[in-house]
Order: structure tokens, then sequence, then C-alpha cells
């Protein structure tokens, strides 16, 4: 019995960083959707492919450095900071794949798997380099 109230004296902590993690995963998801000039989820819902594979990356993106800073932070602060690194990094990823891509709002209201791909891919790459720089 000793062991399970061990085990349980970390659920403060870990309710506290679940939390702050889930409302800063919804923050960028509510963020992200409203910096792209198109509508991913009514996309989604007229079976999109492109919109779907572009925002599973974003937020795949974002959780990988986002789980990183939860691991690696010191204290809730320290975490969500890290985390808003992370929000920021997903963002400017966009940008500049929204430079690169002639027409790449186009391409992904139209469905074209290739510029959601290659968005997919960089969000991911570059998560998961931010999220292994956060080893301090």
């Amino acid at each position: 019995m000793n062991n399970v109230a061990l085990s349980l004296a970390g659920l403060p902590s870990f309710l506290l960083y679940f939390a702050l993690g889930l409302a800063l995963f919804a923050a960028f998801f509510a963020l992200y959707v409203r910096v792209t000039p198109y509508h991913e989820l009514e996309l989604i819902r007229e079976g999109n492919v492109a919109a779907a594979i572009s925002l599973a990356g974003a937020l795949l993106g974002f959780v990988l450095p986002l789980a990183s800073a939860i691991v690696h932070s010191v204290s809730a602060l320290d975490m969500i900071v890290w985390g808003i690194v992370a929000f920021v990094v997903q963002i400017v990823v966009y940008v500049v794949v929204s430079r690169l891509v002639p027409r790449f709002a186009e391409a992904i209201a139209a469905g074209r798997t290739a510029a959601a791909t290659l968005l997919a891919a960089l969000a991911l790459a570059v998560g998961v380099l931010n999220a292994a720089s956060m080893t301090w």
C-alpha cells in the first residue's frame, strides 16, 4: 500500500502539467486555424485530405516539443515558456512554407496533398529538432 501512496504523491504534478499541456495544445490549435487563410475544420469535414495532412503535421510538430518541455522543465512556468517557444516555431514553419510554395493556401483548399505533405513533413522535422533542443 505504501508504494501506491508514493506513486500517487505525484498525481497533483501530473494533473497540473497535463492540464497546462492540454491548454497550450488547445490554444495552439485555436490560433493555428486562425492564422491559416483557409478553414481547416470545414475543409476536413468536406473530406479534404490536404487540410487534414497539413493540420495533423502542425499539431504533431507542436506537441513533440511541448512534451519535451513537460519532461525537461523545472517548473510549470518554465514549461509554459518553452511551450510558447514551440508554439511560435510552428507558426513560423507555416509562414515560411506558405511563402516558399506559390499559391500554397489555394493548393490546400483545392485538396492538393503535395503542398500539405511538405508542410506536415517540415512541421514534424522542425518539431523534432525543437524537442531535441529542449534537453538542456
